[in-house]
């Protein structure tokens, strides 16, 4: 644990949080913290996790677009319009069963493949829990840029997952923060759930 570890999971924490409220700048706080870890796994050993984090700063910067894209464009100065424009209007979507089934043959396939991969030519740790974790977190970064309500689903299997396999490289601070983001994620279905459930009513 150190004073870059400590930035990087308080960055991340700001990113979820924003992130549940629909809020543009979560993705801003989200590619600080990549960065950061990027040299943390790669010290570690995490080299998928590490090359993961260089996805989340591409991702990131997409969804910046993506959310910005969504955002009022008359500038008012009253400031319930100001607060708003902070906020990304786009539509929550939703997938059907046979797109979530394709989406994880998909990811199980990948996942054994690159392990597979990391154990036979690298030195990785855990090869087979670090392939599944960064190919399902490819897949469900992503669904947040698109705003697909089942996004925090499967971040709350990632984050289950990823507690076990960071206290095994004596992240102890990381793996809090990942207790923490099951948490969060659960917060983030009720939340974006009841946003979507509003708009097929409305």
């Amino acid at each position: 644990m150190n004073a870059v570890e400590i930035c990087a999971v308080l960055l991340a924490l700001a990113y979820v949080i924003l992130a549940i409220q629909q809020r543009r700048i979560c993705w801003l706080a989200a590619i600080i913290s990549a960065t950061l870890y990027v040299h943390i796994f790669w010290q570690v050993a995490l080299y998928l996790e590490a090359l993961l984090q260089v996805f989340y700063i591409v991702m990131a910067l997409y969804g910046w677009s993506a959310w910005g894209r969504h955002q009022p464009r008359d500038h008012s100065h009253n400031h319930n319009h100001s607060k708003s424009h902070s906020k990304s209007q786009s539509q929550i979507q939703t997938w059907t069963g046979q797109q979530h089934l394709i989406a994880c043959t998909v990811v199980i396939s990948l996942s054994l493949i690159l392990g597979w991969g990391m154990q036979t030519w690298t030195d990785a740790a855990l090869p087979f829990f670090d392939a599944a974790t960064t190919v399902t977190a490819l897949l469900a970064t992503w669904m947040v840029t698109q705003k697909l309500l089942e996004n925090w689903l499967y971040w709350i299997a990632i984050n289950a997952v990823s507690i076990g396999l960071y206290l095994a490289r004596d992240l102890s601070l990381t793996a809090a923060l990942f207790a923490g983001y099951v948490i969060l994620a659960i917060v983030g279905y009720r939340t974006w759930r009841t946003q979507w459930l509003r708009q097929q009513t409305a």
